[in-house]
């Protein structure tokens, strides 16, 4: 799909300003809106107001939303490049399920504590799972297709998270906090957690971003991409550790969080075009938006409660997971 380059400006243009939208209405919106005076003071610390304080609790949770969702949308990119697989999503193909596992598995087992150890913990057990879903789906005739990956990650995910109800069960010491951190959520954020994870975040960024030109040639095919010169093997191992890196991340910041990897690149690439170079940037501005927008709209639909942004994402994704199935003709599912 041919994109001109006014097109593809106007979406870099298009996505900023959504971000800076999101960014606002996330300070503002919520139990009690704040007015656009009293946002300044809570940014520069000054809490002595009702509305300056809700501000500056809902800077870490806005930041947390940008990290998660950027990081999100490009773990989604990098894995629907690697494998040629349009439904291919941390959550659909089990990553972020196996990340949860290893973190709860520390928490219950092992009594681990401290963002820095649910982190390592994390990105390990997202590692895991790719590697065993990815074992899986390509046994058999014809290799990694992507409706055996899709079926493998369906499962794993589905399994890992019966594993989980089974080691929470008994410790009804961490049972709650686990079960509402399950459903995956940005609420109750702080910078004292948060700051741990820029790093990991920013090696999974230059990872996934390098691999640019791998994915690339992967799209005209491992054989083509050969033959260009591309070293398929190293480059997928990059694109995909920086992808793992990006899950386990996020689900150890936010809990499982589906659709936002399906969704987001599917319309970058209608923004963009094939070109990774172009579309995985722009996933991560898109994943970051429609996290925060999610969580927005989570915190409108039900006040004075709120809805989890785990569980408006499944609303918005659910659909689209069938769209995309019916459109590639992925009848077999």
């Amino acid at each position: 799909m041919q994109v001109q380059r006014p097109q593809r400006l106007a979406g870099f243009a298009l996505l900023l300003g959504l971000l800076a939208l999101m960014t606002g209405l996330s300070l503002t919106v919520g139990a009690r809106s704040v007015p656009w005076a009293e946002i300044w003071a809570g940014i520069t610390g000054h809490i002595e107001t009702i509305g300056a304080a809700a501000v500056a609790v809902r800077m870490p949770r806005t930041a947390l939303a940008i990290l998660a969702g950027a990081a999100l949308g490009l773990a989604g990119a990098v894995m629907q490049g690697i494998s040629r697989n349009p439904l291919a999503d941390p959550g659909i193909l089990g990553v972020n399920a196996g990340a949860a596992l290893f973190v709860v598995v520390g928490i219950a087992w092992f009594d681990i504590s401290g963002a820095h150890s649910y982190l390592w913990l994390g990105i390990a057990g997202a590692g895991v799972t790719a590697v065993f879903v990815y074992l899986i789906g390509s046994a058999g005739q014809g290799g990694a297709t992507p409706l055996k990956l899709t079926l493998a990650g369906t499962a794993t995910s589905v399994a890992v998270s019966a594993f989980i109800i089974a080691v929470v069960l008994p410790r009804n010491d961490i049972a709650g906090s686990v079960q509402s951190w399950q459903v995956g959520g940005v609420g109750g954020a702080s910078f004292e957690t948060l700051l741990p994870a820029v790093p990991f975040a920013l090696v999974g960024l230059l990872l996934s971003l390098a691999s640019a030109r791998v994915l690339n040639a992967l799209a005209l095919g491992e054989e083509l991409a050969t033959g260009l010169g591309q070293s398929v093997a190293l480059g997928r191992l990059m694109a995909a550790a920086g992808a793992v890196i990006l899950c386990g991340t996020a689900t150890a910041l936010c809990g499982p969080i589906g659709f936002v990897g399906l969704v987001v690149p599917h319309l970058c690439r209608m923004i963009a075009g094939v070109d990774y170079k172009l579309v995985l940037p722009l996933s991560a501005l898109a994943g970051a938006s429609m996290l925060g927008l999610s969580d927005v709209l989570g915190r409108i639909v039900a006040r004075p409660n709120e809805l989890d942004v785990g569980i408006v994402t499944a609303f918005v994704g659910a659909p689209f997971f069938i769209w995309t199935v019916r459109n590639h003709r992925m009848r077999g599912l």
